[in-house]
């Protein structure tokens, strides 16, 4: 991808722990196009949070450790980099929306103090105008009564506010990648199609660069333009959103559609997937979703899959197209 402004390249991050080495992320590898959404899918349990908060050298070592891979922003590798350097190219260049509003915020400060404290660590304002900056940011977030807003603690705000004013924070110094993980995930479904509605202004206005990560497909057809799906700790299927939906190559994707409902259907019961994610401590040979696959064969239970090309944009790991 010529116009990428992040590339991911073989990112393994590992949490030595008593009972064994965790490898969380194994091998995930993306680019993200400049103006682009990319939706990381897959399961809980596959890798996909931890893929990000590796991007942000903010996994907790010990005892995760990004043990090999490269993650490029602008031709510089972020796995190299000084936590000095770190500090001030997050919340600044890249920000993340995180998936818990509430243990995210600071219980003790108002929501105004954080979206301040965080103008001011990165951009040269004064108070007055880091504080008029927050409060457009919340009216932007569609967000009422941005006074009460402002001098209110995040216990006194819903579950939908609370992540709302995560948004407008993590859009405080106009990043050039915002992170979004699963961030409709603790909302109802009025409040998650209204921050879906933010995040594709976000994009269509600020032409900015998105992963978005979801175990909801039906999420990424609303929002995405490519989408990298892992399991194992490995990205598994890379394709436009449109590929990704309407001709999925590898088993594990084709599950994950099944089980969206359809109201066409008159069944009493949603499809699933059998079985469970593969313990990242005892990952299994081979292709790591062969014990769950209906379509497993003798080389799955014995060889990883290697890459396979499919169309220019369209990549799949999986022995069925060998």
């Amino acid at each position: 991808m010529n116009n990428a402004i992040l590339k991911v390249t073989n990112l393994k991050a590992y949490f030595f722990t008593r009972r064994g080495v965790v490898k969380a992320v194994d091998g995930v590898g993306f680019e993200l196009g400049r103006g682009e959404c990319l939706c990381l899918v897959g399961e809980s349990g596959c890798g996909k949070t931890v893929t990000a908060l590796s991007i942000l050298g903010l996994i907790d070592s010990p005892p995760g450790r990004i043990v090999d891979g490269e993650v490029r922003y602008n031709n510089l590798d972020l796995v190299k980099c000084s936590s000095k350097q770190l500090r001030q190219i997050r919340g600044k260049e890249i920000a993340m929306v995180f998936q818990e509003a509430q243990s995210a915020l600071n219980p003790v400060l108002t929501v105004g103090d954080q979206i301040i404290e965080q103008i001011r660590l990165h951009l040269p304002m004064e108070q007055r105008e880091a504080r008029a900056r927050s409060m457009a940011l919340l009216e932007e977030m569609g967000i009422p009564s941005v006074e009460r807003v402002m001098s209110s603690y995040p216990h006194q705000l819903s579950g939908g506010m609370k992540q709302r004013a995560m948004i407008a924070m993590s859009l405080s110094c106009d990043p050039q990648i915002l992170i979004a993980d699963e961030p409709t995930t603790a909302v109802d479904v009025t409040i998650k199609a209204e921050i879906l509605d933010i995040f594709r202004e976000l994009k269509a206005k600020r032409q900015m660069s998105l992963i978005f990560i979801t175990h909801d497909l039906a999420v990424v057809a609303q929002v995405g333009d490519r989408a990298v799906v892992i399991y194992g700790g490995k990205d598994i299927e890379t394709a436009p959103v449109s590929e990704i939906i309407g001709n999925p190559r590898h088993p594990y994707t084709v599950g994950l559609i099944e089980c969206l409902p359809d109201i066409s259907q008159s069944t009493d019961r949603l499809a699933s997937i059998p079985g469970t994610t593969p313990n990242p401590i005892e990952l299994p040979q081979g292709c790591s979703f062969h014990p769950r696959c209906p379509k497993a064969m003798e080389i799955c239970r014995q060889q990883e899959p290697p890459q396979i090309t499919i169309s220019e944009e369209h990549k799949v790991n999986c022995h069925l197209y060998q």
